[in-house]
């Protein structure tokens, strides 16, 4: 505490046991322990105090420079318009989002263009089969719609009788059946 160590309380102990008595002891340690508690008191107390006078010395050399500051510098209330300000930072905001947005489609469509090739230019008229007795079969129309583009429109394909043209011509036979045993 204050460079006392045990063996020398040991001894002021002693001393004061002989010197002050058995009986009167007790009482001369409540009074010590109180003394002691006044003095952290008043130590407390000029602590706060030194620190309060810290604070306000800080405060008052803030207030000197604020001063200072105030009287060289011209306060513009025009540019103290807080909404002016928003106004130009959203339109900041909004050119940088259209640029971005700009930015993108263009990579986009540069992605496009180089993986998909362009659509065939060829087109493709559906006539009629070499034998008029014939119909259109699923293959001849599949055909002509894959070789004609898509933004083009499909010609009607002719339609033929599926019976035959002249009577002399009989249909082919039926399928027979025939039966293994």
């Amino acid at each position: 505490m204050f460079g006392i160590d045990t063996p020398e309380l040991m001894v002021i102990a002693v001393v004061a046991l002989i010197v002050i008595g058995p009986k009167e002891l007790p009482g001369v340690l409540r009074s010590i322990g109180r003394w002691l508690a006044t003095a952290r008191n008043m130590a407390g107390e000029f602590r706060g105090h030194v620190d309060d006078m810290m604070r306000q010395a800080e405060l008052d050399d803030l207030k000197k420079q604020v001063e200072a500051g105030a009287k060289d510098a011209v306060l513009d209330l025009q540019g103290l318009d807080p909404t002016r300000e928003i106004k130009a930072a959203i339109q900041e905001g909004a050119s940088d989002a259209e640029k971005e947005m700009a930015a993108a489609k263009a990579s986009i469509d540069a992605a496009t263009a180089e993986t998909v090739p362009p659509p065939p230019v060829a087109t493709a008229e559906l006539t009629a089969p070499a034998d008029a007795g014939t119909v259109p079969t699923h293959t001849d129309v599949v055909a002509a719609n894959e070789a004609t583009p898509a933004n083009e429109a499909v010609p009607e394909p002719e339609t033929v009788p599926a019976t035959p043209a002249s009577t002399d011509e009989a249909p082919p036979p039926p399928p027979q059946k025939i039966a293994v045993g």
